[in-house]
């Protein structure tokens, strides 16, 4: 009887346990970032890109974010991600919802009708993924990568067409009533401070990623997150 009842009582344990850390799991607030390569990171480590900086600074203040899910990839339009997102078949409910694409759909000379179309369906993807709650979104302008060594040839032409889509992704930001932050002076720092440009002379660095983050942080904890 004694060893049966030991059986039990480790069993229930095990049960209770797993109980609790699959509850934990359930309660985490969860993070979606959706982008290009300054979402990814190209060039800088995995705990350098700026999703994952800003879970770690959350996590700081006691926010209990479990890891951030990234899709993004460098090279990325308008149109990659939204087939990614198709893709993936997201089921999760996230908290937190990121959006900052379109450099390449600039870049290669996309149409902006085309880029402007495909904005506003990722913003539908981004709502919808944060439960339809806009307060959960927000999105981050494009970086002017005019102020890199790999941009600065081109410097007045890039920033005048960045300079282009960003006022366009501000103009619809406001339509859909959700945040929009200007990280783009930041990147404009590339060329004065070279530690904030990444060794490829094109993306930024960690710690310009930082920056980022300083920048967004207060922000997102007093308008995005409830504790």
């Amino acid at each position: 009887m004694k060893i049966c009842f030991r059986i039990a009582y480790v069993l229930i344990t095990i049960l209770l346990l797993f109980g609790c850390k699959e509850s934990q799991a359930q309660d985490m607030t969860k993070y979606l970032a959706l982008g290009d390569s300054y979402t990814i990171g190209e060039s800088v480590k995995a705990s350098e890109r700026y999703p994952n900086q800003l879970v770690l600074r959350l996590k700081e203040q006691g926010f209990n974010f479990s890891k951030a899910k990234i899709i993004a990839k460098t090279g990325w339009r308008t149109d990659d991600l939204i087939s990614a997102i198709e893709t993936e078949q997201i089921k999760d409910t996230f908290q937190l919802v990121s959006l900052l694409i379109g450099v390449n759909n600039q870049y290669q000379g996309k149409p902006i009708k085309q880029f402007e179309k495909e904005l506003r369906q990722l913003i539908d993807l981004a709502i919808g993924f944060a439960g339809n709650d806009t307060t959960r979104v927000f999105l981050v302008s494009i970086p002017d990568y005019g102020y890199t060594p790999f941009g600065k040839k081109n410097q007045q032409q890039i920033s005048k067409e960045i300079s282009i889509y960003n006022g366009l992704t501000k103009q619809i930001a406001l339509e859909y009533s959700i945040a929009w932050y200007n990280i783009t002076p930041i990147s404009q720092l590339g060329i004065e401070n070279p530690q904030l440009i990444a060794e490829d002379g094109l993306h930024p660095s960690g710690k310009m990623y930082a920056q980022w983050v300083d920048y967004l942080f207060e922000d997102i904890i007093k308008n995005h997150l409830k504790h």
